[in-house]
């Protein structure tokens, strides 16, 4: 607990931290307007600077400041944001304060009714709806400029005077989070309920599709390891498991949906709208007045938005897969070599020398990816998108198309230029192996050992320090701690790795039956090492109050659609299919185009058929429609009784 200067103690729950320079006008202008009241233009919370850590430094930062805010604060945040939360009837439905006793679990002044993770998504609403009133610029920065009604806080993060903003972490609850979420090895369904409620639905629906995926895996690998033992050198005998293939990822995906709209009925996301956003704290323009918000503000014409993706970004992604195309011929190239040595002299050495050029070809593809990565970024960044969502999309865009193509085409090649299935075997499965190698290596062992290290001197400091939740420690010592911290930058990459995975098994998989085992194992290991970095390598991040998995589940079913045309091919090109047109290649490719045409339109008529949101949780949501129309009409209707006598 915090003692605020204004009065009574607080509990931190948001760590600020400036820049260590930072000019003193502009530190105290901002915690004032933190501390004002709403009806002043602040936001009305508690905020204190951080006293010095035990033994602290000349050279520590003293800009840090923890925020808090009084329970009645946080209930009004909750209503400000469309919180929902669990009614009497068992429903989940809007807070408001007026009615707050009929939600369940509000009991006195609600002191336990908002956990930590909501409480520090509205404290983080409330300062990022920090507006700018009549000041022309950031006092002390002359050349920082402020437009009226434009978000003070994302200002001074564009500008680097604020450098980092996060919550902080709850010890007792991340140990029992911990302790029940990856300390015990065990073949049980994640605590995705404990999980929301300590970071929020946005990870809560990551780690959900990661569970669902990998029990979606387990009939894959059941029939893949007999298929495996029994068909290994019996390629035509393929087309059984290219059928169940293509039912698989079909189903999986639709079934997904509905499990993703249960969860998000369950935790109240469901229904909720989306709320108004905000210019990107990187948004730049010319000062304008914008008619939808009324207010001027900076605007960029959309006409030069896309100039620049037309004319400077999509040539550069054409230049980029122009050059793995590049990269992958080299391969083939070396893979020519390494066979023409081993038909020359066959030794041991030369059958190992076989696999050399496929493990330094998928080293090769992730060290691109990872250049193309920031590049993406940049170029995405330099595109001045004004909201996050339209930023976010095209870095999707952009990074998706590189992946798949750079991941998948030389497997393409193989398997309907070259049509040699062993090779294709060969190269799928040591690229899966290789690039999981890669990838837990870097997710997993190089964050950690990384963070370790970044911490040297703190560990000293509080005497050989273990873990953040192995001990009690002062307020000052945790904050720092915590500050040093890696920053967690979404859910992008893990879902970008799970996409990948995804194609390798839906795409191929039928030539290489172990690629679903293969995956299956990392997924396993990819829950536990995932859970290990968010409690123990990275800050807390915010609550990200999702409702889906988002823009991941259109790329998902775009890779089942590629995945019913690429097995129907890998179909099309077996010897018993073509024992059938045994003079004519032509009515092979005609019959198998329109055999896969009917694939996928039944394809879409399953997804069409199979509801979205399960039936029971329709008639759920129907019914509160009904209600809140109800209860607006008898509200008219008693106004209308209570105006009636003055008449």
């Amino acid at each position: 607990m915090v003692q605020s200067s204004s009065g009574p103690t607080f509990t931190p729950l948001v760590v600020v931290e400036l820049t260590s320079d930072a000019k003193r006008e502009a530190v105290e202008w901002l915690l004032s307007r933190i501390r004002d009241q709403q009806q002043a233009g602040g936001a009305e919370l508690l905020v204190e600077q951080l006293a010095p850590a035990v033994g602290a430094q000349e050279k520590e930062n003293p800009n840090v400041f923890v925020v808090g805010a009084s329970r009645q604060r946080l209930l009004s945040g909750a209503e400000e944001v469309g919180l929902f939360k669990e009614f009497s009837d068992g429903s989940m439905r809007t807070f408001t304060c007026s009615n707050k006793h009929n939600f369940r679990d509000f009991e006195g002044d609600g002191d336990s009714f908002l956990s930590m993770a909501e409480c520090q998504f509205i404290i983080k609403h409330e300062l990022d709806t920090l507006r700018a009133k009549d000041e022309t610029h950031v006092p002390g920065y002359a050349q920082v400029k402020l437009y009226p009604g434009k978000s003070i806080v994302r200002r001074l993060q564009s500008k680097g005077i604020l450098i980092q903003m996060f919550p902080l972490h709850e010890k007792e609850e991340l140990k029992r989070l911990s302790f029940s979420w990856y300390k015990r090895v065990k073949l049980s369904f994640q605590p995705l309920d404990d999980i929301r409620h300590y970071y929020g639905e946005g990870l809560a629906f990551y780690f959900g599709f990661l569970e669902y995926f990998t029990f979606a895996l387990a009939p894959m690998a059941l029939i893949g390891v007999p298929y495996y033992l029994f068909d290994w050198e019996d390629y035509d005998k393929y087309v059984l498991f290219a059928v169940f293939n293509l039912i698989w990822c079909t189903v999986i995906l639709e079934f997904w949906k509905r499990c993703s709209a249960s969860l998000a009925y369950r935790w109240g996301t469901l229904s909720r709208k989306k709320a108004f956003e905000e210019p990107r704290p990187g948004f730049h323009g010319v000062l304008g007045f914008n008619p939808v918000t009324g207010r001027e503000e900076p605007l960029y014409p959309n006409a030069k938005r896309h100039l620049r993706i037309y004319l400077v970004s999509l040539p550069f992604v054409l230049l980029c897969l122009y050059l793995s195309l590049y990269v992958m011929m080299v391969y083939f190239q070396m893979e020519g070599w390494a066979l023409n040595v081993h038909d020359e002299e066959p030794t041991f050495w030369t059958g190992v020398l076989l696999f050399i050029p496929s493990v330094i070809y998928a080293v090769v593809i992730e060290v691109m990816n990872l250049i193309y990565r920031y590049a993406a970024e940049f170029l995405t960044e330099w595109e001045n998108h004004r909201l996050e969502s339209s930023y976010q999309n095209h870095l999707v865009l952009k990074v998706l198309v590189f992946n798949f193509f750079n991941c998948f085409a030389s497997l393409f090649y193989i398997a309907f230029a070259m049509q040699d299935m062993v090779l294709l075997r060969q190269s799928l499965a040591t690229l899966l192996i290789t690039s999981q190698i890669l990838n837990q290596f870097m997710e997993a062992f190089l964050p950690y050992w990384l963070q370790r290290r970044r911490n040297k001197k703190m560990i000293h400091k509080v005497q050989r320090r273990r873990t953040l939740e192995d001990r009690e420690f002062p307020l000052a010592e945790q904050v720092r701690l915590e500050a040093e911290m890696s920053t967690y930058l979404g859910t992008f990459d893990d879902y970008l790795e799970q996409f990948l995975l995804f194609g390798y098994v839906s795409l191929f998989s039928c030539v290489y039956p172990l690629a679903a085992v293969l995956v299956l194992l990392n997924n396993v290991t990819e829950v536990y090492s995932d859970a290990f970095k968010m409690c123990r390598v990275f800050k807390r991040p915010f609550s990200d109050p999702a409702a889906n998995i988002g823009v991941w589940q259109l790329a998902f079913e775009a890779m089942s659609v590629i995945a019913v045309v690429t097995n129907f091919a890998l179909i099309g090109l077996s010897p018993q299919v073509k024992a059938y047109f045994p003079e004519s290649d032509t009515q092979l490719i005609l019959w198998t185009v329109a055999i896969e045409h009917g694939l996928l339109a039944f394809k879409f008529i399953l997804t069409f058929l199979i509801p979205d949101v399960p039936k029971h949780i329709q008639i759920k949501l129907s019914r509160l429609e009904f209600q809140s129309l109800e209860a607006l009409k008898k509200k008219v209707e008693q106004r209308l009784l209570d105006a009636s006598p003055a008449l």
